[in-house]
């Protein structure tokens, strides 16, 4: 799968991350790649809906990892505190890349060397202007 999509509102960015759980399955790793500000947390909001989550997803960044519970588990990572792999064993964050249940969503990725390259979808967000990104997606 290999798709771009334009969204226009923080809604879309949800509905997008709905489809996409719609093909996740355990044990995959999602990488959510793009500035701050640019709505990989909504991305992750809307990845919960669509498995079912019904508690409010906030950002792991104070925390590093969260914890959700849906029709699968899902793992909601902050990697923007972490420099090497190794840092993420030190906290036991190693265990969910990839997860043996549930699936994996890391925000920041691509600030440790290699996090990236296990991933099972990229999403690469970019902004256009104030409301729109443009949104890349590739399954591995």
């Amino acid at each position: 799968m290999n798709k771009t999509i334009i969204a226009h509102t923080s809604t879309e960015m949800e509905e997008i991350g709905i489809e996409l759980a719609a093909i996740l399955t355990d044990g995959m790793v999602v990488s959510l790649v793009g500035p701050l500000g640019c709505g990989k947390t909504t991305l992750t909001k809307g990845i919960a809906k669509g498995l079912l989550i019904t508690d409010v997803v906030v950002s792991p960044s104070y925390m590093i990892a969260r914890e959700y519970r849906g029709r699968m588990l899902m793992h909601h990572i902050d990697a923007y505190r972490v420099s090497t792999l190794e840092e993420l064993a030190e906290v036991g964050l190693d265990d969910y890349l990839p997860p043996e249940t549930g699936v994996s969503v890391v925000e920041w990725p691509d600030r440790i060397e290699g996090l990236v390259d296990i991933s099972t979808i990229q999403v690469v967000i970019e902004l256009l202007d104030d409301e729109d990104r443009r949104v890349s997606i590739s399954k591995f």
